[in-house]
């Protein structure tokens, strides 16, 4: 007679918050107050010390009371102060979680650099085409009616290279945070995977303001699609890859110019044509990882941790007879 094997459930990357069997219904939401408010604090701190050391080294005040750095540096603390979301949300994930902080990375349960780096080749094709088509755009049409001016090399590759590295942190923890925390969290109490997804993406365009309609519309693309690559790939590699490499082109284009980095205006402010261009490339980057997935599978699901059986308890034996005596 044999035994029936039990019945493993494997999980999706959004179902990952089960994957140790210790998830309760309160720790996702205890996690997101976490993040939240850990975020903010961290934000308050790191302002208070930039303040004080703008201070002694004599720097100005801008008109809202922050200390002006510079286009660069002040570039770079606004990117920080994203990029510090991401130790949060690992520490959320490995607390009030109660599971391995690398399982907001992948199902595997850390991030696969291997993948990683397909993806950013995939991705590269996708952000030449939105390069060029920027770069053909007219003069002016953010609507100031003032030509862009070069910065000269210097100064545009001592930016570049300030951007390398605060650019991809911001890019990774925007995507901790939403395709990674959101999404799981949402995903604990939803087994659909569009429940996951879309609540993310619609989070995601907000938090990037309320600007053109089609600029709004292009940041909830891009964010049903990096969702729904998450999933579909088991982890954060692919979205972290092609926002990485977006936020690099459109960084750096705006250092290029004179008073670019100064600008106040986001991806949501983006003009009809490069909302509808930037759409058309992440559908382009969609189909190139959907074709990297069909020659290099990565793991897609964890298996679901099953409670051990309780050993049945063993039959009582009858005591011993007693011998007759003799």
């Amino acid at each position: 007679m044999t035994t029936a094997s039990p019945d493993l459930t494997a999980l999706p990357y959004h179902r990952m918050a089960h994957c140790t069997g210790r998830h309760r219904w309160w720790r996702s939401l205890l996690g997101t107050l976490l993040v939240l408010g850990g975020w903010l604090v961290l934000i308050l701190l790191l302002f208070g010390y930039t303040y004080v050391l703008g201070k002694v080294a004599d720097h100005p005040e801008l008109p809202d009371g922050s200390i002006d750095f510079g286009p660069l540096g002040n570039t770079a603390l606004e990117l920080t102060c994203i990029a510090i979301a991401l130790p949060v949300v690992l520490l959320a994930v490995r607390r009030p979680g109660r599971r391995p902080a690398g399982t907001v990375s992948s199902v595997s349960g850390r991030l696969r650099v291997g993948w990683l780096a397909r993806c950013l080749g995939a991705a590269v094709p996708s952000v030449v085409l939105l390069s060029a088509v920027a770069f053909l755009l007219p003069e002016g049409d953010d609507g100031s009616g003032a030509p862009a001016v070069w910065v000269g090399w210097r100064s545009f590759l001592v930016s570049l290279a300030v951007l390398a590295v605060f650019v991809p942190l911001q890019a990774a923890a925007e995507e901790y945070v939403f395709r990674g925390w959101l999404m799981q969290a949402a995903g604990a109490f939803a087994r659909s995977p569009w429940l996951a997804v879309l609540p993310q993406a619609a989070l995601f365009a907000a938090a990037h303001g309320w600007g053109t309609p089609w600029g709004f519309a292009s940041l909830l693309f891009f964010g049903l699609v990096a969702g729904w690559l998450t999933i579909r790939t088991g982890g954060l590699e692919a979205a972290v890859a092609v926002h990485a490499l977006n936020n690099l082109l459109a960084f750096g284009l705006s250092a290029a110019i004179v008073d670019g980095l100064s600008s106040d205006e986001t991806a949501t402010d983006s003009p009809w044509q490069l909302a509808v261009t930037d759409m058309a490339t992440v559908g382009l980057y969609a189909a190139t990882v959907l074709w990297l997935t069909r020659r290099h599978p990565p793991q897609r699901t964890a298996p679901a941790i099953v409670p051990p059986a309780v050993p049945p308890m063993p039959y009582a034996q009858p005591p011993a007879a007693q011998a007759p005596n003799a």
